[in-house]
């Protein structure tokens, strides 16, 4: 059903193309969790010089941790608490060149070194965060930021069914 593909377009076109294979790979199912499952999947797939992709939940005043493609994370982050929480607190996307650089980062992997967190709100109400990090300074650019939020777009569409 499902295929690695070479990406060979520019960032902009390949990035298109994700989006809609997203959109596609979600089409027909209601389950949230293998929604966020195949998101975090494909987005490791396609991303190049990462070491962490995945997702935390909103629930209960903190964000817990949710479907994820790495290494064994941090299960819970308090809002307002390093990058993710801070994504959560602002509602604002976090594009963090130097993780070392950042108040209050949380290391839960000591490889990464860049990070990009990308707030999720569905009616409303914040429902968590997609969390990228890399183990390469200044990984993530404004590119990145834009269609990861155009994913996390998608991915809101098909929450709210």
């Amino acid at each position: 059903m499902f295929e690695t593909k070479a990406y060979s377009g520019s960032r902009e076109k390949d990035y298109e193309l994700l989006v809609k294979q997203l959109d596609a790979l979600l089409t027909g199912e209601e389950d949230e969790i293998s929604h966020l499952a195949n998101a975090s999947a494909l987005l490791n797939q396609f991303l190049d010089d990462v070491n962490w992709v995945g997702f935390y939940l909103h629930k209960e005043e903190e964000l817990i941790l949710g479907p994820f493609q790495g290494l064994p994370a941090c299960v819970r982050i308090k809002i307002g608490k390093g990058v993710c929480g801070t994504a959560v607190a602002e509602n604002k996307t976090q594009l963090v060149a130097d993780v070392h650089q950042f108040p209050g980062h949380i290391a839960c992997d000591a490889a990464s070194q860049s990070e990009i967190v990308v707030p999720i709100v569905v009616n409303g109400k914040s429902y968590g965060v997609l969390d990228i990090d890399s183990p390469s300074k200044n990984r993530f650019d404004e590119t990145d930021q834009k269609y990861l939020e155009k994913f996390i777009e998608v991915l809101v569409k098909h929450l709210t069914k």
